[in-house]
């Protein structure tokens, strides 16, 4: 019995959103998507898919695509992404009851793996517009957007709070924690989600969203303060589900 996690598996069996145009890694990803996650995932294993499932926006645009990750082995637990507009947060406990038993949406909830409780919630990081020098170095960034993400930040940082009450009050005191955006912004070496880690003394962060090489280090990877940060974004891992723990 193991806990992996991968994100941004950007599925669109029912849309027209090919992803070849973003490298040759996304060439038939669903494919590798298929391939990988059959031979690494047991159907004991969890499996955290952390966002940016679908390309749908309705879930009657996204049944093939969940239909999809349904038919993947292990327990599969969703978080909402970025791209999900499926998933209206509001009715996460409708989602949860439509796929009870096949598929668990991590918000304003938690999923039990052993005896970690499993947290999570979409997050958010201010991603610009930065402004640069003629040699890259940023001298500056859009200050407006900036304050707007920091009231989403605000709202992702109350919904993960309710997925931590929610597993303590469940008598849980050891958690992994799951975004998908990351944890900080390229301006940052620490944020609020670094700060809600730490104080509960979690054992990881995994978190995706990043795409490309050139922004696979945009936040924390590795060991920082003790609590181990993962990137598992589907292009950064190959489509190779991470482990995360036994």
């Amino acid at each position: 019995m193991a806990l992996y996690a991968m994100g941004d598996l950007h599925l669109s069996f029912q849309s027209d959103k090919p992803m070849d145009p973003f490298g040759r890694v996304w060439r038939h990803h669903e494919r590798k998507i298929a391939k990988y996650v059959n031979q690494i995932v047991k159907s004991e294993d969890t499996l955290v898919l952390t966002g940016d499932h679908s390309w749908g926006r309705k879930l009657e645009e996204s049944r093939d695509d969940l239909a999809f990750i349904e038919k993947l082995p292990g327990n599969k637990i969703l978080l909402r992404g970025n791209h999900d507009m499926f998933w209206d947060a509001k009715k996460t406990n409708k989602l949860n009851e439509e796929y009870k038993g096949r598929l668990f949406f991590l918000q304003n909830n938690f999923a039990a793996y052993k005896d970690y409780a499993l947290v999570g919630t979409k997050g958010f990081t201010f991603e610009g517009p930065f402004y640069l020098d003629r040699w890259g170095n940023i001298t500056g960034w859009d200050e407006e957007r900036e304050e707007h993400a920091k009231k989403l930040i605000s709202r992702e940082l109350k919904r993960l709070r309710e997925s931590f009450r929610l597993a303590q009050e469940a008598g849980y005191r050891k958690f992994v924690m799951f975004l998908h955006y990351p944890p900080t912004s390229i301006l940052e070496k620490t944020s609020p989600f670094t700060e809600i880690a730490e104080e509960y003394k979690v054992s990881a962060v995994v978190y995706s969203h990043c795409h490309g090489e050139r922004r696979f280090g945009d936040s924390i990877r590795g060991n920082y303060h003790g609590i181990n940060y993962m990137l598992v974004s589907g292009d950064y891992l190959n489509f190779r589900p991470a482990f995360v723990m036994n």
